[in-house]
């Protein structure tokens, strides 16, 4: 027996990798309706502290209506730019439900979106995915003042997870991981008022690979496999809200992370 197993592969080990830190900093403007509803314009960048990685800049436009003080959908488009030359779009419909634990906010969203690209990518890379986040805040009143329009404090943190929607696996796609992609992000967000709020967070991503292990003739893994690549981040989202509905007492004003 001992002669049997050693002539087996053995199960597929895991690597864990870590890339260089990336920045993130992102410019917002909202436009805030009377009714509650908001139309948001977000423009960014993230530029890692290698060269050896490739930096990415983003454009996305968003809409959301409120059904009620829980119940939320709306639709984004966003556009990317990679330092290859490469692009995609990335069209987004999401659900959203926010309700109160105690004395925080606990919200979840769900969000379907598919990817195209061009450049570099195969047909291939065209994919359906399914995110869903969930994550805890609170909003801290500083000096006395209004708690939904004046300064104020709004720790937060969420994590969310992403897997690949394939409705049908044929023979020749690869295998893949049940979940291919979390990120667990802390933040405070710190609002001056009804029309600007600037919120620093920090962020570990980590994308989920499934490659093809290599063994030598003992067994032993030497190489592929299941592969978890962790991106440390850190970001700055800068947000200016303007329009009719900017400073009504019953609006929910979302967290930047939108």
């Amino acid at each position: 027996m001992p002669l049997v197993g050693a002539l087996l592969p053995a199960r597929a080990q895991t690597t864990r990798t870590t890339t260089p830190l990336a920045l993130v900093p992102a410019a917002q403007a909202e436009l805030a309706l009377r009714n509650g509803d908001y139309l948001l314009l977000n423009v960014g960048t993230a530029q890692f502290t290698s060269a050896n990685y490739q930096n990415q800049t983003f454009a996305a436009v968003a809409y959301e209506h409120f059904w009620g003080p829980k119940w939320s959908w709306g639709g984004r488009a966003m556009a990317l730019r990679y330092g290859s030359g490469s692009s995609a779009l990335v069209p987004e419909v999401l659900l959203r439900h926010r309700s109160a634990l105690g004395p925080l906010t606990f919200g979840q969203r769900l969000g379907l979106e598919r990817r195209f690209y061009t450049g570099n990518f195969s047909p291939s890379s065209n994919q359906n995915w399914v995110r869903l986040r969930l994550d805890l805040e609170k909003i801290i009143p500083l000096g006395g003042a209004d708690p939904a329009t004046g300064l104020a404090l709004r720790p937060r943190v969420s994590f969310e997870a992403a897997t690949h929607l394939r409705l049908q696996k044929d023979a020749a796609d690869p295998d893949e991981r049940f979940i291919q992609y979390t990120s667990l992000r802390a933040e405070v967000g710190v609002r001056t008022g009804p029309g600007f709020d600037l919120t620093p967070w920090f962020a570990y991503g980590a994308d989920y690979l499934a490659t093809l292990p290599q063994y030598d003739n003992m067994g032993q893994q030497t190489a592929g496999g299941n592969v978890n690549q962790r991106t440390p981040l850190l970001g700055l989202d800068l947000r200016y809200t303007f329009g009719a509905g900017r400073g009504a007492a019953e609006r929910q004003q979302l967290p930047t992370q939108h």
